[in-house]
C-alpha cells in the first residue's frame, strides 16, 4: 500500500492551573485543528483510501498524558498518539505548556 502525507499542522495548548498534561495536549492538538480545514478528507474516502492521522504531543511528563483522552479529540481517520518529553513547566508555576504535531496522510490499495 502506498502512504502519501498530505497535511503536517502543529498547535500549542496550556494547562495554566494544574500541571496536567493531558489537558495540554488536548488543547495543542484542538489549536492544530483550529488551523486546518481539510475537504481532501472527503475525497480520499470517495476514492477508497483511508485517511491516517499521526500525532505527537511534547509535554513535560509524557507518561503522564492519557493518549486515548488525546486521541478522542481527533474527528477522522484511523488514529495514532504518542507522547514524547517536551513542552514547558514554566518556572514557579503549575502552568504547563504542551505542543502538538498531526501529520494527515491517505493511504490507497494495491500498488
Amino acid at each position: 500500500m502506498s502512504t502519501i502525507p498530505y497535511v503536517l499542522e502543529f498547535g500549542m495548548g496550556m494547562d495554566l492551573h494544574g500541571g496536567d498534561c493531558t489537558k495540554a495536549a488536548c488543547r495543542a492538538v484542538l489549536d492544530a485543528l483550529r488551523h486546518s480545514s481539510l475537504p481532501l478528507l472527503r475525497e480520499i474516502r470517495e476514492r477508497g483510501g483511508i485517511t491516517l492521522v499521526d500525532v505527537t504531543v511534547a509535554v513535560p511528563d509524557p507518561a503522564s498524558v492519557d493518549l486515548e483522552v488525546v486521541k478522542a479529540d481527533l474527528p477522522n481517520g484511523t488514529v495514532t498518539v504518542q507522547a514524547v518529553s517536551g513542552g514547558l513547566h514554566v518556572p514557579g508555576s503549575d502552568t504547563l505548556i504542551g505542543w502538538a504535531a498531526i501529520t494527515v496522510s491517505a493511504q490507497y490499495g494495491e500498488d
